[in-house]
């Protein structure tokens, strides 16, 4: 399976009302700031694996939060929040596990979005 660049899903993520509303708040920029990319990424990793990869997450489309952690609000940005945005904004089918390539894959997105998200609060 060819997973779209992480560039064009943000482009077509950015034309979505609901998904290009979602922005680092000042609690998740102080939490970023403090801890740095590689530590939040670090945790996106924790999270994608334990909440995410499994062929059917507990209580999947509701095991992402909607505050606390940059990782979480970039999961709703990016649409990697639950196993259903997965299938359909990135054709990622239901009831099997991930890949460590798509793992990986949905990392590189979330990172992407952070980035992107950082450069509007400079």
């Amino acid at each position: 399976m060819t997973l779209p660049k992480p560039e064009f899903i943000l482009n077509r993520l950015n034309h979505s009302s609901f998904r290009s509303r979602f922005t680092l708040k000042e609690k998740e920029l102080s939490y970023f700031q403090q801890q740095g990319m590689e530590k939040i990424i670090s945790h996106g990793k924790d999270f994608i694996t334990q909440r995410l990869a499994p062929a059917e997450p507990k209580n999947d489309g509701k095991q992402t939060p909607w505050k606390g952690h940059p990782i979480f609000i970039a999961q709703h940005a990016t649409a990697t929040c639950c196993r259903g945005c997965l299938e359909k904004w990135y054709k990622i089918p239901k009831k099997q596990p991930l890949t460590q390539e798509e793992q990986t894959y949905i990392l590189s997105v979330i990172q992407a979005w952070l980035t992107q998200d950082l450069q509007k609060h400079q």
